[in-house]
């Protein structure tokens, strides 16, 4: 049997028909479901905005170094006759740590102490000139006032001449008195610098006991017995140095604050401490700071003092140091993961009647897990910390505890998405 054209058109025409008939009713009842409450409802995970203390903190990594360290150098120079100490040594103040040979200056010494007695030698003789031109004096001075006394009696009966001599004599003794008694004070003046001189050469002489300046460890050592040490003074840095010291039995923790936190550190700012290569942890408090923030990494210099009397600590290790910059005991606080970023800081909330809604909200102090909202969001009110992107506000939800703690919330929080 032959079909027709027209039968054929008209037979695709009326399928096609009754394929978007069907397709119109399918989306039609599909809208009515949707109307009706019957599509699925979209689980988040919550927590409840609460009160709670909140903190404002910074983390930095810190380097413990000892409170303070020198090389030690010999003041004069020699040979080494013995040294006392070795690397790792534990030494107080004061403690002998090397000796040095130094003949030329105990020869130093000697002719120092000869030019004392040569002085005292002096004065003694020149005090005993003043004892002879003293008498010379007293003879003279009585002979010219005998005879000035007979010519005022017996007027002429003494030449002038005679009488002019004697009087002449009379001052010549006096001056010698006064010259013997300034060379008896030039010999005091030469005395003091022979003693002078004499104490400058036992001090040196001192100089070749090496001695530690402080109580530390020695962590360095340079030379070895026989070893010829130059002085320590020149300002050239060549010198060679017998040990290097440090005190250790106190350390300073230096860190870096970036410039944005340097406001916000003060002499005695409290700290928390945790040293990994120990596994101690310990309060602490900002002891110093620079004042002055580098050019090349826009950091200010801080140190923590840090007892450590019995040398657990090492200089060179590392630490966490936490700083507490802001604090408040009572703030609204939700998870920092509540928080959607923008324009318009916002965050999703679950309202009574089971449906999302979006609150832009005033932040306030940003803590490591948690952020205080100053306006938008009130205690109890159930937030949305997960999956905020694929909401829409009016959408219906269902709440599911997120058993978040707000003060570490990070790893709970992924067990409740």
């Amino acid at each position: 049997m032959r079909v027709s054209k027209r039968t054929l058109v008209f037979g695709f025409a009326g399928v096609v028909i009754a394929v978007c008939l069907v397709f119109l009713l399918t989306r039609r009842r599909d809208a009515h479901s949707v109307v009706a409450g019957n599509s699925p409802v979209t689980t988040v995970s919550v927590v409840q905005a609460r009160r709670q203390p909140i903190a404002r903190t910074l983390s930095l990594a810190g380097v413990f170094q000892p409170f303070q360290e020198i090389d030690v150098h010999g003041k004069v120079s020699g040979y080494i006759r013995r040294i006392n100490v070795d690397i790792g040594d534990k030494v107080r103040q004061g403690q002998v740590l090397a000796t040095l040979e130094i003949p030329e200056l105990q020869a130093q010494v000697t002719g120092a102490d000869a030019g004392v007695q040569r002085s005292r030698s002096d004065i003694d003789r020149l005090g005993n000139e003043v004892t002879r031109a003293q008498a010379n004096y007293s003879a003279t001075h009585a002979n010219y006032q005998r005879l000035q006394q007979a010519s005022d009696q017996r007027p002429g009966l003494i030449a002038a001449q005679e009488l002019d001599d004697a009087q002449a004599r009379d001052r010549a003794a006096a001056a010698q008195v006064d010259a013997a008694k300034s060379a008896v004070a030039a010999g005091q003046e030469q005395l003091g610098i022979s003693r002078a001189d004499l104490q400058r050469v036992h001090s040196m002489a001192q100089y070749a006991t090496i001695t530690a300046p402080f109580t530390g460890v020695v962590t360095a050592r340079y030379a070895d017995t026989g070893s010829l040490i130059p002085a320590g003074t020149s300002n050239s840095g060549t010198a060679q140095a017998v040990v290097r010291l440090a005190q250790s039995d106190v350390l300073r923790l230096r860190m870096p604050v970036p410039e944005e936190d340097v406001a916000s550190v003060h002499e005695g700012s409290p700290v928390q401490v945790h040293v990994k290569a120990t596994g101690q942890t310990f309060a602490g408090r900002v002891i110093r700071f620079n004042r002055d923030v580098s050019d090349a990494t826009r950091t200010m210099q801080t140190e923590i003092d840090v007892p450590n009397p019995g040398l657990e600590l090492t200089p060179g290790m590392y630490a966490d140091v936490m700083f507490d910059l802001q604090q408040k005991p009572d703030a609204i606080v939700v998870p920092a993961a509540a928080v959607v970023q923008g324009e318009h800081p916002a965050i999703w909330v679950v309202d009574t009647s089971g449906h999302a809604q979006r609150r832009e909200v005033q932040l306030g102090i940003a803590g490591a897990n948690t952020q205080e909202i100053l306006s938008g969001v009130q205690p109890g009110e159930q937030v949305i910390v997960g999956g905020q992107t694929q909401l829409q506000p009016g959408q219906a939800v269902h709440a599911a505890a997120a058993h978040l703690d707000l003060v570490d919330y990070k790893d709970a929080s992924a067990g409740g998405r």
